[in-house]
């Protein structure tokens, strides 16, 4: 059952990304959500090179308590600081055939929070 929901997620993104694309004025902000951990990366397509990324991974991240939710907040507010001293104020958002709830919700919302505008 895994390997078809995670084919369906997949499918989703393909889907998706036919009409999401990061720009150098607007990048794309990706993420990855996995059982435990969660990734965020601020993309420009048009020059192919990552602009600014967090994870849950990251040491600062990692020592703190809470909730999964809790970090993909941490970790949306994180990257927001990263892409706005890299010169971005302006996202769009990919959620890569994820669901907007939960984890993915919550990065969102955090980033928006930080000064992000997507």
């Amino acid at each position: 059952m895994s390997s078809s929901r995670t084919a369906a997620r997949i499918k989703r993104h393909e889907r998706i990304r036919l009409r999401v694309t990061g720009t150098a004025a607007r990048p794309r902000l990706a993420i990855f959500r996995s059982l435990d951990q969660i990734y965020a990366q601020v993309i420009d397509d048009a020059a192919g090179r990552t602009v600014a990324s967090a994870s849950s991974l990251e040491s600062a991240l990692r020592a703190t308590a809470g909730t999964k939710s809790a970090r993909a907040e941490r970790v949306g507010s994180l990257l927001a600081e990263r892409a706005r001293a890299a010169g971005v104020s302006k996202v769009v958002f990919d959620r890569a055939g994820f669901r907007y709830h939960g984890r993915v919700r919550a990065l969102a919302e955090a980033a928006r929070g930080s000064g992000l505008d997507f």
